[in-house]
């Protein structure tokens, strides 16, 4: 019963931000002689205010979740400006509804595309970092949070395998959320013989993420990851050709996974390098003697100022930092969950090269 409480002033509350951006939006449509039809205009705005949801529903509903999509944008960065215009027309004399509103829809505009070049645009970043132990150098591709589906679709995976192959790794990590919840349009699209173009000296490496759980299809999505040439790792510590170890461990979303320590390779001899989604816990690994510790999750809050958040929350919640003997490494990612757009954040992947001392 508390859940239903919840969850319905969840939605009033959500429907109330939405009927403000209607309502700012129909001052401004109004001023500008556009406004017509306003049963209908309602009924479209809540209609695809709810679209993430309603699109999951059935499949012939389907293009409601990615119009859903795009709406978490325009919901972010148009409440944001409807509350700087009004605050500009309650404290100031000047009350001009069609400048004012054009302003505000250009700069979602301009945020828009921004947004969208750096989400569909992604950049190599290069990191060299020392360990020390046994080895001669590597090269290794680490990518995280593709959210393959419909809109980080089989031809923004083909740029990560051009980006990658280009790079001439030695191993390939590929860091959790690979597709967005379901794998069905992975399947359907043929993504499979993109993804199977990756090259690299030991192969290619994944991990689940939270988003695998929440599809609920697993099994699934390791069929497909296994006919791409992917090893997925499922709590379990393999020896790479003679030279390092590498573990893959389950998500946090997985309240049964093993512990590191079980996960713990005997010899220690050889670099230990582990992949984990979320790096909610750089504690643990950095004092079980963890080398190069990899995980994404937190897509850099993806949409600016959202990384104040994520900042708060993780430790590192992007880029490299030395912590004792461990390097680790967060990526924002080279997908995007929810809308297709990156602001303040960068579609990308990481070539890391890794230098021994011994």
């Amino acid at each position: 019963m508390t859940r239903i409480l919840y969850a319905l002033m969840a939605i009033g509350i959500y429907s109330g931000i939405t009927f403000y951006l209607g309502w700012n939006l129909k001052k401004w449509l109004v001023a500008i002689n556009l406004f017509r039809l306003e049963p209908l205009y309602w009924i479209v705005l809540f209609v695809i205010s709810f679209g993430f949801v309603l699109g999951r529903i059935h499949d012939i509903l389907k293009p409601l979740s990615v119009v859903g999509s795009y709406w978490m944008f325009f919901l972010q960065y148009g409440l944001a400006i409807c509350i700087i215009m009004n605050l500009v027309m309650w404290l100031t004399p000047y009350k001009n509804v069609v400048v004012l509103g054009s302003v505000g829809v250009a700069t979602l505009l301009v945020l828009f595309v921004i947004g969208t070049y750096n989400a569909y645009s992604p950049v190599v970043r290069e990191l060299t970092i020392t360990v020390d132990k046994e080895g001669e150098p590597l090269r290794v591709v680490v990518a995280s949070d593709f959210h393959l589906g419909v809109l980080s679709n089989k031809r923004h995976l083909q740029k990560f395998v051009n980006l990658s192959n280009e790079a001439h790794p030695d191993v390939v990590l590929l860091v959790g959320d690979l597709v967005d919840d379901d794998p069905v349009w992975f399947v359907q699209d043929g993504m499979h013989e993109v993804m199977k173009g990756l090259q690299s000296s030991y192969g290619v490496y994944g991990v689940l993420g939270n988003h695998e759980y929440y599809g609920g299809e697993i099994p699934l999505l390791i069929e497909e990851m296994e006919a791409s040439n992917v090893k997925m790792l499922l709590d379990e510590t393999i020896f790479v050709a003679n030279r390092f170890y590498l573990t893959g461990q389950e998500d946090l979303t997985n309240k049964s996974r093993k512990t590191l320590s079980s996960l713990k390779p005997e010899n220690e001899t050889y670099p230990w390098f582990v992949m984990n989604h979320t790096p909610n816990d750089l504690e643990t690994p950095a004092a079980h003697g963890v080398d190069f510790h990899v995980s994404g999750h937190t897509h850099k809050g993806q949409m600016w100022p959202n990384s104040f958040i994520t900042s708060r929350i993780f430790e590192v919640d992007y880029g490299h930092k030395h912590k004792e003997s461990m390097h680790t490494l967060v990526s924002s990612g080279f997908g995007f969950w929810g809308p297709p757009t990156r602001v303040g954040s960068r579609s990308e992947l990481w070539v890391v090269d890794i230098n021994f001392t011994k």
